[in-house]
């Protein structure tokens, strides 16, 4: 991983907006709740706020947060700097996951593009080699523009039947087009990795993919207060081979990437500058290959606010609020070595996920066992604050 700087983090507007994040601090031996502020100071608000949970808590995050005088700690560029695992000086502070407590959800299939992929690995059973043919197959069946279908439509109900007489229904489009949507439980509370870190992959796996996302964050009264982007590391191989290996496809160390900061929604960036969002993608190989890709917040097929309506209420409860991945229409068909054998990650890619109003999320791709171990728990976060005097 190569050393990163302040411009490859902020939003294009620098630190305009209200920007909250996580940082380690060696002298305490555990997390500080930021800010990050004007000249790219970064003020340690831990006396505020003992966690980003209980900042997205307030009626009011984004002001309660441009309240908090808090200590400054030092420069932003000098802790990213000293994030990336090699070089790093474990006596100076470094940037964390700005996610904490909350419970890490993501929703599956909530684009078309992404959507017929899924039906393709299914079909595939995890076979890249496969994949080619059959991705032919299911667009003459289902066409490639279902980005104006309605989940639970009358007309997606129709589009349905259609399928199933012709024995082309799927699971995954029971979700996309059907009325519920997927979502699931992504990874164990405070396993993220932030940006700078290595993100994991199974190394049994032969086919994944990168999945660009915009992460909400929500209260546990179910507001969306802000946002952050997202790696939602996919294993193709696996879920391909059985939906019932699902957490093994996505839930393996270091596979779960926030960052590289929460913006807050204030005056500069509001949910509906996040539905607007287009996400961008570029991976870079040490063989030379490069893939570019984006995500259009636009094109998705249920409005953010239905997919946090059906992750959280009276039946599905989060005492400490949630993250929410929105989903990709990423599709990475592009070949890379052979071809029909489509994309898939090789040790030490650099995957950089940007939107003008959130930054750069960037990762280096390891497999999961290679990656810095996931110690620092909840219980240990108990702890640690409990000795500061902070809870």
């Amino acid at each position: 991983m190569t050393t990163l700087t302040v411009k490859d983090l902020l939003p294009e507007d620098g630190t305009r907006g209200t920007l909250a994040g996580r940082v380690w601090l060696p002298q305490v031996n555990g997390p500080a709740v930021v800010a990050v502020r004007g000249d790219g100071g970064v003020f340690d608000v831990t006396a505020r706020f003992p966690t980003i949970s209980a900042l997205c808590e307030e009626d009011n995050p984004a002001q309660a947060l441009a309240a908090a005088k808090g200590e400054r700690i030092g420069d932003l560029e000098a802790i990213v700097a000293n994030t990336a695992p090699d070089g790093r000086d474990p006596k100076k502070p470094w940037l964390l996951a700005p996610v904490d407590l909350q419970t890490l959800k993501a929703a599956g299939v909530t684009f078309a593009i992404s959507m017929l992929e899924r039906v393709i690995e299914e079909r595939a059973k995890g076979n890249p080699a496969s994949a080619e043919a059959i991705r032919k197959e299911v667009t003459r069946l289902i066409g490639d523009d279902l980005s104006k279908l309605k989940p639970g439509s009358d007309q997606a109900m129709h589009l349905k039947q259609v399928l199933i007489d012709q024995n082309a229904w799927s699971q995954y489009l029971e979700v996309g087009i059907g009325p519920d949507a997927e979502v699931f439980t992504k990874a164990p509370t405070l396993s993220s990795v932030g940006t700078g870190m290595d993100a994991g992959l199974h190394p049994k796996s032969t086919w994944n993919n990168p999945e660009p996302e915009l992460v909400l964050f929500v209260s546990s009264r179910g507001k969306i207060v802000g946002g952050a982007l997202g790696n939602d590391v996919n294993l193709r191989d696996f879920e391909g081979r059985s939906a019932l290996l699902l957490s093994k496809a996505k839930d393996n160390n270091a596979s779960c990437a926030i960052g590289p900061l929460l913006r807050l929604f204030d005056d500069t960036f509001s949910l509906d500058d996040a539905r607007k969002l287009d996400i961008s993608l570029n991976v870079r190989g040490t063989d030379g290959f490069v893939l570019d890709g984006h995500s259009s917040i636009s094109k998705i097929s249920r409005d953010p606010t239905d997919l946090v309506a059906q992750t959280i209420g009276k039946i599905h409860q989060y005492p400490d609020g949630f993250v929410l991945f929105l989903g990709t229409m990423f599709a990475p068909v592009k070949d890379r070595d052979a071809p029909g054998q489509g994309f898939t990650h090789k040790r030490d890619d650099i995957v950089t996920i940007s939107a003008p109003q959130l930054g750069k999320l960037v990762n280096r791709m390891r497999t999961s066992d290679e990656c810095e171990p996931w110690t620092f728990g909840i219980g240990a976060l108990m702890k640690n604050l409990a000795q500061r005097k902070l809870i």
